[in-house]
């Protein structure tokens, strides 16, 4: 079985997939200082909970936080056995490289959004991925990643207000009955669930109108769903998408890499 593991500078998920479908997906926050034996008690006892008795014998991991790899490399090695993947090494091998300047890192969460994208619903994507950065990652017509757009994320957004702002209350995000808010809370609301429709929109017309072609825009991410019922802005919903391009990023080195 494969662990397919996702450590964003938020939250960090587990999955793990029998070759079929993913078993289970468990979701801890992202902290540098957790040892490898703290993430194997959080895990063995939660798949413990759902009744789980996996054989891992694979791993791989996509990062946006480096400090948390080395930990996770042991978790893998000490309890698994196995030397994982992780997604932006040169080892790792992607099924279509991506198209940048020269020098430029593309993050590994971009990366594998590309790949798991592009398997599902083929070129020409714009993939809207909510979370604590709100990133589109344009995708060519051969899978390949060729840049994107990063904006500030929904939460992000709405703590900065809060933080800068004495006066302005923390709010959670939801689809305000009015546009014209009637109090604070509505306000803050207001601007900003209808201010992300507009950036969403304004700059996937603007990809679109670039790039001079039909493009689907695929969003994935813990709020997608939320703007999605309210507004029609995305062709499809991924919830698993991340995970998705995770397996097929390892099946590519499984045929293609030193894992073949």
């Amino acid at each position: 079985m494969l662990l397919c593991i996702d450590t964003g500078n938020t939250n960090t998920v587990f999955s793990i997939w029998d070759g079929e479908e993913f078993l289970c997906t468990l979701r801890t926050s992202t902290h540098h200082a957790r040892t490898a034996d703290a993430y194997f008690t959080w895990f063995s006892t939660l798949v413990d909970h759902y009744g789980i008795k996996p054989d891992i014998t694979d791993v791989i991991i996509s990062s946006t936080v480096p400090r948390v790899v080395f930990n996770l490399r042991v978790f893998a090695d000490r309890f698994f056995g196995c030397r994982p993947m992780v997604v932006g090494k040169p080892d790792c091998l992607l099924p279509h490289p991506p198209r940048v300047d020269a020098g430029t890192t593309v993050g590994p969460d971009r990366l594998v959004n590309t790949a798991g994208a592009f398997d599902r619903h083929g070129g020409d994507i714009i993939v809207v991925d909510f979370g604590t950065a709100t990133t589109f990652d344009v995708v060519d017509h051969d899978g390949a990643y060729v840049g994107g757009v990063i904006a500030p994320g929904v939460n992000l957004s709405l703590e900065a207000l809060h933080m800068a702002a004495a006066a302005l209350p923390h709010v959670d995000i939801s689809k305000p009955e009015a546009v014209v808010g009637r109090n604070t809370i509505d306000c803050m609301q207001s601007g900003i669930f209808w201010g992300y429709v507009g950036l969403v929109k304004e700059i996937c017309a603007r990809i679109k109108a670039e790039r001079d072609r039909k493009m689907q825009i695929i969003a994935t991410g813990g709020l997608a769903p939320l703007f999605q019922q309210s507004v029609e802005l995305f062709d499809a919903f991924e919830d698993d998408l991340t995970m998705h391009g995770l397996t097929v990023i390892h099946a590519y080195n499984k045929e293609h890499g030193t894992l073949g």
